[in-house]
């Protein structure tokens, strides 16, 4: 069965086009033709809307189980509501307050793992089996998820600047995927690169290996969206001839990076969501005087953690 293509119309009464930044001082910065694609104006704060929408309005059932850090949960929760749905969000005990009080908001379910016992998708399982007439799906393996997140490609794709580099994050490859994919159809030429934590480099790994492999557990990153165990194998089909490249951010980067976005771009956004420009602050002499479009995929941060943030650590981001 082929998976239902997005419906532009309907898509776009509900889903916001992405947020064009052009910030002169970050370009500046830089060196280099600086565009950010920011998705933490879209509704829930992230670009997991997409996939979550158009995942929730194209399955027939109507209770709809998952796993999530937060901001899935979030999107699923809101799409499940706009369409008269109900939904069970499985999330890690370490998740971030904000994210759960706001999933609980949208009328979700929320069931705890301590993902040190247990994986997100051995809850999952379980779930599964409790309501055997739930839809379970996964935040990133899914087709309807990668279908929905390529309306952020092709928007991209749509811009009347030509880019060199489009700058995506990678946690379970959901969001790459999609953009690979939404921007394969439009244009020729543009390369992606992947922006994955050094310390859950499980696209890298893979990519070295030629298949997916596994991390030992969930890294603690402070890219809580990036926490994802492997790839899914529905990205990995994409990603591994899509991706031009991945690039590592260290965690001291990643900081830099949210930093860098509130000095210079006056723009909050989450650890995974500053990972596209990690990702120009780890190799910075390779974009120089090109024209860059970072995905900035996400906005959602507790209020303590996003000042401590922003406090100046080593170089900073400072002038």
């Amino acid at each position: 069965m082929s998976t239902p293509k997005i419906d532009r119309k309907k898509f776009y009464e509900v889903v916001r086009a992405t947020t064009i930044i052009e910030s002169a001082r970050l370009a500046t910065h830089f060196g280099l033709d600086l565009t950010i694609a920011s998705e933490t104006f879209q509704h829930t704060g992230s670009f997991k809307f997409r996939a979550a929408y158009h995942l929730a309005a194209n399955v027939r059932q109507q209770h709809l189980i998952a796993a999530s850090s937060g901001n899935f949960g979030q999107a699923l929760g809101y799409a499940c509501l706009l369409l008269g749905k109900r939904c069970t969000v499985v999330m890690p005990e370490t998740s971030a307050r904000v994210k759960v009080e706001a999933v609980r908001e949208y009328g979700c379910g929320v069931d705890f793992v301590d993902v040190k016992k247990k994986t997100r998708a051995q809850r999952i399982q379980e779930l599964a089996q409790m309501y055997p007439d739930a839809y379970t799906t996964n935040a990133y393996n899914d087709p309807l998820i990668i279908e929905g997140n390529a309306s952020l490609g092709e928007e991209i794709a749509s811009l009347a600047r030509v880019f060199d580099y489009v700058i995506v994050p990678i946690g379970g490859g959901g969001l790459s995927s999609g953009v690979i994919s939404g921007i394969s159809r439009l244009r020729k030429g543009i390369k992606v690169i992947g922006a994955e934590p050094a310390i859950a480099n499980r696209t890298v790994q893979s990519l070295k290996a030629g298949y997916i492999l596994r991390l030992s557990e969930e890294p603690q990153t402070i890219a809580d969206g990036a926490r994802t165990i492997s790839l899914g194998m529905h990205n990995w089909v994409i990603l591994k001839d899509g991706l031009s490249d991945v690039i590592e951010v260290t965690e001291q980067q990643i900081r830099q990076g949210v930093q860098l976005l509130y000095d210079r771009a006056n723009l909050k956004a989450e650890p995974t969501g500053a990972l596209s420009v990690g990702a120009l602050l780890a190799q910075p002499e390779r974009f120089i005087g090109k024209s860059v479009c970072c995905v900035v995929s996400g906005g959602n941060v507790d209020a303590e953690v996003y000042s401590e943030l922003l406090r100046p650590v080593g170089n900073g981001s400072q002038d």
